[in-house]
């Protein structure tokens, strides 16, 4: 029998605050984006200040995400060790600050972050995943 679980609007939601409370303490404004399993937003969320582009830009790290399984850095770091075919994959948006959210060995959505650099991005990420592991 098959059966999945699912990320819901609270864990989105807890998440994300995990995420803006460490980017509140940073002193940093960004995009907050939460998409569940099937690539669909489930929670935005966009700091007083941040740049519109960066609306856009936390989307489509959290679907670079989703759909190759893994954080946008890996891609990155392909990219920046010379393998800059990699910047073809289509849907791909290889920049630090995407992350699969996990639970257990299932991917129930992701996270994207855009409004500071990449490696900032990544921690503001990083924050909000976390949380999961408690739900």
């Amino acid at each position: 029998m098959l059966s999945s679980k699912s990320l819901s609007l609270a864990d989105a939601k807890a998440i994300a605050a995990a995420a803006s409370a460490f980017s509140v303490s940073k002193g940093w404004t960004v995009v907050i984006a939460i998409l569940d399993a099937g690539g669909h937003l489930l929670y935005l969320e966009r700091a007083d200040g941040t740049q519109l582009g960066s609306v856009t830009v936390a989307q489509e790290k959290a679907k670079t995400a989703l759909l190759f399984k893994r954080p946008t850095k890996v891609l990155e770091d392909l990219i920046v060790g010379g393998k800059v075919h990699m910047m073809t994959l289509p849907g791909a948006t290889p920049i630090e600050g995407g992350l699969p959210l996990k639970s257990g060995d299932a991917i129930v959505g992701a996270i994207g972050i855009s409004g500071m650099n990449s490696a900032q991005d990544g921690e503001v990420a990083a924050a909000g995943a976390q949380v999961l592991a408690t739900l």
